[in-house]
């Protein structure tokens, strides 16, 4: 090993830099996303040894070489078992079978019942560590279409060095997800409703980044999936599901409903380490442009219609530029044209060749939300297990998917009770919120509305940042 490992952008036009550098530049300065220069590939003799490890330990092990030459193992053990430790499972990520051979990976244990908690909790410890030896502070701004920015809120809460600024569509979260964010009363956070959709708040954000000279003024960083820090801490969890179902011995497939594509980003980046992944497949809601992509070749964006799964609510997934880079064989000018046609006219045309290689590797599956609900419903009577609206579009998928002898794993990416809604009018059982958040709706929420203008935002911003210091 004892190389340091570089990340280069997707557009091939950014200094190679280590992994503690693009933790706080989130974007590369050439508008791509960075990618480790190359993978680290691990032994069937390295997986079956990390069978035994505490998850905490495992997560340390599997992230190690994407950090390397900026933090070291132990390090990372440290900030891992700290990261975990307000779960409320001792399995951080429980496996549970719900239908013979096909398992739900339950990712909500963390304090925002949620997946985004998992790499979330660890990004908040890993910028702190990072901050503090550089001793500056940064300004952290990001969209959410509901589960980024409350997961970002509570690990980044008073911590010293960080300010936060999250965007949310107004009126287009579930009320638990805007109150996540909003009755967190730390000083350094702040919450902005933002008079349009998902994608105009992640637009908003985007041209934040593109703004050199404000980028600079206020410390710009980002903490949503364009991060790689985010997607190497989500690696972990499906090598624990793969090893506990018997990897490296064995093939195990996994199902994962996808909105902006980093969850299964970080499935694709445990093969290329070497696990032996079967089959991956994604779930979209209506908002289908990856399904469509992906069985038919026709990337296209259309208006986001809402739904019950809004967290997928997205057209435009920024981390599918970093799938197409690979798919590309890491063709940095010819992955930057497409991704700037496709800005331009709102198609992407994929060469026919690549997206046979993408068909080939990754299936897609969309229900709307009907179909949803019958899912949700059908889980229920049949295994008693509650799926939430997300959860049940990945269980839908897996089965679609599922291979005989392989086992299928399915991101259950969302505890039932942060879309009561859906669960009852699918079930006619109410979710209970665990006991740290009994109490949600009593508490008083702070946030501001704003339009959808980028001058005014940026004013919000450097406000903020000036209250704080």
């Amino acid at each position: 090993m004892g190389s340091h490992m570089r990340y280069i952008s997707t557009r091939g036009d950014a200094t190679p830099r280590n992994f503690s550098e693009i933790l706080l530049a989130g974007l590369a300065p050439d508008g791509g996303l960075y990618m480790p220069e190359s993978w680290p590939v691990f032994s069937a003799d390295r997986w079956r040894s990390l069978r035994a490890e505490s998850y905490p330990d495992l997560a340390a092990e599997v992230i190690a070489p994407f950090a390397e030459g900026a933090i070291d193992l132990a390090t990372l053990r440290l900030l891992c078992r700290d990261a975990y430790v307000h779960f409320d499972h001792p399995a951080i990520a429980p496996l549970r079978e719900i239908e013979d051979g096909l398992f739900a990976m339950e990712l909500f244990h963390g304090p925002t019942l949620a997946f985004k908690d998992m790499a979330m909790q660890l990004l908040g410890r890993l910028f702190d560590h990072v901050l503090a030896d550089q001793d500056r502070p940064v300004t952290i701004v990001g969209a959410t279409s509901g589960d980024t920015g409350s997961a970002a809120i509570e690990a980044l809460a008073g911590r010293k060095r960080i300010n936060v600024v999250i965007l949310h569509p107004d009126g287009r979260t579930s009320a638990v997800q805007r109150r996540q964010m909003t009755t967190v009363q730390a000083p350094n956070i702040c919450n902005i409703a933002i008079d349009g959709t998902f994608d105009d708040c992640q637009d908003l954000v985007k041209a934040m980044f593109a703004d050199a000279p404000f980028r600079e003024e206020v410390g710009l960083s980002a903490v949503n999936s364009i991060n790689w820090a985010r997607i190497a801490a989500q690696i972990p969890y499906y090598v624990r599901a793969a090893l506990a179902l018997g990897a490296p011995d064995r093939p195990v497939s996994f199902a994962v409903p996808t909105g902006n594509f980093g969850n299964v980003l970080a499935a694709w980046a445990a093969r290329k380490m070497g696990l032996p992944i079967a089959k991956l497949c994604i779930g979209s809601n209506r908002n289908d442009i990856l399904t469509r992509f992906l069985t038919s070749n026709d990337m296209s964006v259309r208006q986001v219609q809402p739904s019950l799964s809004p967290s997928m609510d997205i057209q435009v997934s920024s981390n599918f530029e970093r799938l197409l880079f690979e798919l590309l064989d890491r063709d940095a000018q010819a992955c930057s044209a497409i991704m700037q046609e496709f800005r331009k006219t709102g198609r992407m045309s994929v060469p026919q060749g690549v997206w046979e290689h993408a068909h080939a590797q990754i299936s897609g599956l969309r229900l709307d939300d009907v179909e949803t609900l019958s899912e949700m419903r059908s889980i229920y009577t049949r295994s008693l297990y509650q799926a939430d609206p997300h959860t049940a579009i990945g269980i839908a998928a897996g089965r679609a998917a599922r291979e005989p002898g392989v086992p299928m794993v399915v991101a259950a990416t969302a505890h039932p009770a942060k879309f009561p809604d859906a669960v009852v009018e699918a079930t006619g059982i109410h979710p209970a919120l665990p006991p740290h958040l009994a109490d949600l709706f009593d508490r008083p929420e702070r946030f501001d509305r704003r339009p959808n203008t980028l001058g005014v935002i940026q004013d919000a911003v450097r406000a903020h940042v000036a209250r704080t210091h």
